[in-house]
């Protein structure tokens, strides 16, 4: 097994040698990990030991601590420890202990894996399993290729892929191995186990070769998930322009590609956004101007001809255009409506209130730009001669941090014309020559 080992290792991570790589074993004293911690040194590798001691099984978890200690000695390695409270850390974030135990765990190895790679003993049987519990979950073509055997962008290695449970086991026996086994694998309250333990060999009874069966799928589905990636990163470069943080997609196009699902669900994820979430995106290209939808870390934007894709963290730098066509545009969860020019002499009283702005038709040229405001804006307030910054308009006004977030402004040509509830700027006011006056409400 060592040589089949060594030449999965070089077919598959050419690029890591014993010479220039660190290692970092993901080792929890069962039968894979030990097997793996064996197999990394005696291919000479230079690798550090991290064991979490989930305290879920009193002192058997305590057993498992000592064994990995011990093997670290064993090998002459340094073994790094870490005890988490996962029933408090699964209760309070109303998680399953599985879903709680490998975010504490991945999150640990993260800040003390330094410039090493991360090996964890994932092998076949794992990867059956898997890639079956995402048939049942529902998936797309990436969830039925199973587990990858690297993750470049994680510096995360599972080199034990080729292999099944049945290997590593003779391994450990010829090797004389020891290791300690973990009851709660023996529980069928966990899905893994579950499919492990009752589907699986219901199925085998049925398919003698059904697991070697599934594992050739999983090859071929590899293979077919590298031509549709290149298929989607091709279509997808036709359709996506970048323009500085933010992502710009023409809608027409948007609506003309194909598969359309497919391939809006395959733009969007990079980008937080859940498959459940694509229907909604799909709608959102025949949505007013200024819709959007939202992800944890980004906006999809409909802009009058575009789809905007822009972070959440940068919503200063969202605009939207407005047309002379345009009635209303949606912006920050309200409404601005756009009144066609009228008369004058139309007994037109001018507002009230800050909601409403009235301005002299003749001034303006469309497109206007609607955005948030930004350090070094300025404009001419109603009633002055001389500019004024903005940020010094929102001290004389007492505004609070977070109201002066909340600020829009209406500009053209890079004038603002309106800073939106608050004044009009004295450029574009109705005066006694104004023959049409344009009016704008927000709501």
């Amino acid at each position: 097994m060592l040589q089949s080992f060594n030449q999965h290792w070089k077919r598959t991570f050419p690029h890591l040698t014993p010479q220039n790589c660190r290692l970092l074993l993901a080792v929890s004293g069962g039968v894979d990990s030990v097997v793996l911690t064996h197999l990394v040194a005696q291919s000479g590798f230079n690798f550090r030991i991290a064991h979490c001691n989930f305290q879920l099984r009193g002192e058997e978890s305590e057993r498992d601590e000592q064994f990995v200690l011990a093997l670290g000695k064993q090998y002459g390695k340094e073994v790094l420890i870490r005890r988490f409270d996962t029933g408090a850390f699964a209760s309070a974030r109303k998680m399953t202990i599985q879903e709680a135990a490998r975010e504490l765990r991945y999150a640990w190895f993260n800040t003390i894996r330094e410039d090493s790679w991360l090996v964890t003993a994932h092998h076949a049987d794992d990867n059956i399993e898997t890639m079956l519990m995402h048939l049942f979950r529902g998936t797309g073509i990436k969830g039925l290729a199973g587990i990858q055997a690297i993750q470049e962008e994680r510096a995360l290695l599972r080199p034990l892929l080729p292999f099944r449970k049945q290997e590593l086991l003779e391994y450990a026996r010829e090797a004389k191995l020891d290791f300690v086994e973990d009851s709660s694998n023996s529980s069928d309250k966990y899905t893994r186990n579950f499919f492990r333990h009752q589907l699986i060999p219901g199925i085998r009874e049925v398919f003698p070769q059904a697991e070697e069966n599934i594992l050739h799928t999983i090859e071929h589905l590899k293979e077919a998930l590298q031509v549709y990636d290149q298929s989607i990163h091709l279509q997808l470069g036709k359709l996506i322009e970048k323009y500085g943080n933010e992502i710009h997609i023409p809608v027409l196009k948007w609506k003309q590609a194909t598969p359309l699902h497919t391939l809006t669900r395959e733009m969007l994820k990079p980008y937080g956004f859940t498959t459940a979430q694509t229907a909604e995106a799909i709608k959102l290209l025949d949505a007013s101007n200024g819709s959007y939808l939202q992800s944890p870390t980004h906006r999809l934007i409909r802009n009058r001809k575009w789809m905007i894709i822009a972070e959440n963290a940068n919503e200063q730098a969202a605009h939207i255009i407005i047309e002379e066509t345009d009635s209303e545009v949606r912006f920050a969860e309200k409404t601005l409506k756009i009144q066609s020019p009228k008369i004058k002499s139309q007994n037109i009283s001018v507002p009230s209130t800050a909601s409403e702005a009235f301005l002299d038709a003749a001034k303006i040229s469309f497109p206007l730009l609607l955005r948030k405001w930004k350090q070094g804006d300025y404009f001419y307030p109603l009633g002055m001669q001389k500019k004024k910054k903005l940020s010094r308009f929102f001290i004389d006004l007492k505004l609070s941090a977070t109201d002066k977030e909340k600020v829009w402004v209406l500009e053209m040509d890079k004038k603002i014309i309106w800073v939106i509830g608050y004044r009009i700027d004295d450029r574009f006011k109705i005066i006694d020559t104004t023959t049409d006056i344009l009016q704008f409400k927000v709501s």
